[in-house]
């Protein structure tokens, strides 16, 4: 009888994280069978607005982001000297490439190749929606990213209480910059109202219940608590979806290709951008335990905080809170899909040390 250990289990993905491109698939259909079933209640929903920002999707996002913010624990940034060349490699990628990069992918793409196929009107939309995904390094799917590939946590930790940092002060600047390079207009007011709203706020109410929840009652309290908002949190990103769809469905009836086409340079953004990462990864000898969470975090996006940013600038019923839904839409498995080439790559780097 062999007496070798067995092999450690992989760590597996939620069964709602898994399934979520297919429940993303059937809130298209529910929301656009619901707004022409229902028009006056979609009608009421998208009239309740205050500032631009509707009360309902407010309400929703905020189920969605709180519990993900709850996980983020900013006194890892002290931890940030560890791995300096891995958190460098990150922040080159999410702030002075990714962005920029999908603002040339959507101009390409939307101006360009696909201009024929998408409604004239809302090219300048569907290119601010791209922009808008690209702006925010994503926060919680991040976690189980780094996991399917057996990355550092503390480093995951780490880069991404940085991310979020830096995003409070960098979000609005980055996105402005890009629309106006685009040629969209600005609404001022309303792009900072979005990052007070669904950043600012939302990261102070998280680390103060987090906080509360730690001195009181430890990290069992925690956990315990981030189990019971889960649903909660999933409830709320479908409901944001068939609302979305709602209001989309009629336009998405004309030109059901238009998921198709806006998907195209989301696609190529996140290969693009896990590409340089891992790739600047290997060239610097980053440990593979790095390497693989560098790239899974240069390549996602905080869908929730486009979506939610996307409706108060534009609107409900704008391309750009269509284009930020196509992001949650190929997320997943694209995402699984550069897990796996990192899985399948490590021996490109240099052995660990013990």
């Amino acid at each position: 009888m062999s007496t070798e250990p067995a092999a450690p289990a992989l760590p597996r993905i939620a069964f709602f994280a898994r399934y979520l491109s297919v429940w993303v698939a059937l809130c298209i259909v529910a929301g656009i069978a619901l707004g022409h079933l229902f028009p006056a209640v979609f009608e009421t929903l998208a009239a309740a607005e205050l500032q631009h920002i509707n009360l309902p999707v407010a309400g929703l996002v905020w189920l969605m982001i709180v519990p993900m913010l709850l996980k983020v624990d900013f006194a890892q940034l002290a931890g940030v000297r560890r791995q300096v060349r891995g958190i460098g490699i990150t922040l080159l990628v999410n702030w002075a490439i990714k962005p920029f990069s999908m603002a040339l992918l959507g101009w390409l793409f939307i101006r360009h190749v696909f201009a024929a196929w998408l409604p004239a009107d809302q090219h300048d939309a569907y290119i601010a929606g791209l922009i808008l995904l690209a702006a925010a390094p994503c926060t919680a799917m991040v976690f189980v990213w780094s996991r399917l590939c057996g990355g550092e946590p503390n480093f995951t930790l780490a880069q991404v209480a940085l991310n979020d940092t830096i995003m409070v002060v960098a979000f609005a600047p980055i996105v402005a910059l890009l629309l106006g390079v685009a040629s969209i207009h600005v609404p001022w007011g309303t792009l900072l109202l979005s990052v007070l709203l669904y950043i600012v706020v939302p990261v102070i109410i998280a680390q103060l219940w987090r906080g509360w929840l730690l001195r009181r009652r430890g990290q069992a309290a925690l956990e315990a608590t981030l189990h019971r908002l889960d649903p909660w949190s999933t409830a709320a990103l479908l409901a944001t979806l068939v609302l979305l769809f709602g209001f989309q469905g009629e336009a998405i009836l004309r030109q059901p290709l238009i998921i198709a086409l806006l998907a195209v340079p989301i696609v190529i953004q996140v290969y693009l951008n896990a590409a340089i990462a891992y790739g600047l990864s290997r060239w610097l000898k980053v440990p593979h335990c790095v390497a693989g969470p560098a790239a899974l975090i240069g390549a996602s996006n905080f869908f929730e905080l486009a979506v939610a940013a996307a409706i108060s600038i534009f609107g409900l019923r704008s391309g750009a809170a269509l284009a930020t839904v196509v992001g949650v839409l190929v997320e997943v498995p694209v995402m699984l899909s550069v897990v796996y080439m990192v899985n399948r790559t490590g021996h490109w780097f240099e052995p660990e040390p013990a």
